[in-house]
């Protein structure tokens, strides 16, 4: 069993890891539709984790897993639609904004929060407007309001995998996980009707974001997690979000205005300091 220490460390890596598939989900997107590259890349995660955690997927927690995989089903796939029309590094921070809605929910199950928590959240919604609403709502782009309702639902699923991991084993939990979101964006792509013919140009994307991304990191949070809380857990993964400018950036040769810059800066801010009281409690 991993030590705070080094789960903290194991959550930077998945940060690290989350960031960059930004870029890869962006390119994947130039082949496959949102859907389709959703199943590809989450069944790919279940069949890399099945073989080696198979003897530890148990009917004492099918409905959890079941229920933690159809929200991180939501979460991945308006997330996935948004990266069709916005940036890689706009979508790390907006995503990021999940690590203020990890303590907000707290709020609805009785876990108190302090004042600095309402001010992270001013800064970051002061941060938002800059980064996707400073022309009006009439240039809102489609894709950041997406996302955002994506981050909505991360925040649910870190709650739910700070509620589940100490219980159950993070292997079977993710096996199950990942098999409930194949199978419902499975049957979405065929509903509505995405094509499946990009699958080979599309393999480097589909591979980093299958067995990197969904298949060792969303694995890695759940067994990190044992020993750290919800909101600080939140708080060192709120580092996707630099990870996803640097490598849209690097890769993408994406870039943001001096305003989406402030945007961004606040947003970052809004998001460390929304976490500091549950980080010296």
């Amino acid at each position: 069993m991993p030590s705070t220490k080094s789960s903290r460390l194991l959550l930077l890596v998945t940060a690290a890891i989350w960031g960059f598939a930004f870029v890869a989900q962006r390119a994947g997107m130039t082949h496959l539709g949102p859907m389709a590259f959703n199943t590809i890349r989450f069944g790919m995660g279940a069949l890399v984790l099945f073989p080696v955690f198979k003897k530890y997927i148990s009917r004492s927690y099918l409905s959890q897993a079941v229920l933690a995989g159809s929200i991180l089903f939501a979460g991945a796939s308006l997330q996935q639609w948004g990266v069709v029309y916005t940036t890689a590094g706009k979508a790390g921070f907006i995503t990021g904004l999940y690590i203020v809605f990890v303590p907000v929910l707290g709020l609805v199950t009785g876990h108190r929060e302090g004042k600095t928590l309402w001010a992270g959240i001013v800064l970051s919604l002061a941060g938002l407007w800059l980064l996707s609403f400073s022309q009006g709502f009439k240039s809102v782009n489609p894709g950041d309001l997406l996302v955002l309702g994506g981050a909505v639902m991360w925040a649910i699923h870190v709650r739910l995998i700070g509620r589940y991991a100490g219980r159950y084993h993070p292997g079977g939990f993710a096996v199950v996980q990942f098999t409930t979101v194949t199978v419902l964006s499975a049957a979405t792509t065929l509903f509505v009707k995405e094509s499946w013919s990009g699958i080979p140009a599309a393999w480097l994307p589909l591979a980093y974001s299958g067995v990197l991304s969904v298949g060792i990191a969303f694995t890695i949070q759940i067994f990190a997690q044992k020993n750290v809380r919800p909101a600080p857990a939140a708080i060192i993964m709120s580092l996707e979000a630099v990870f996803a400018a640097i490598g849209g950036s690097i890769v993408l040769k994406e870039s943001l205005t001096a305003t989406e810059l402030s945007g961004a800066a606040l947003m970052f801010a809004g998001m460390i300091v929304a976490q500091i009281p549950a980080r010296h409690r």
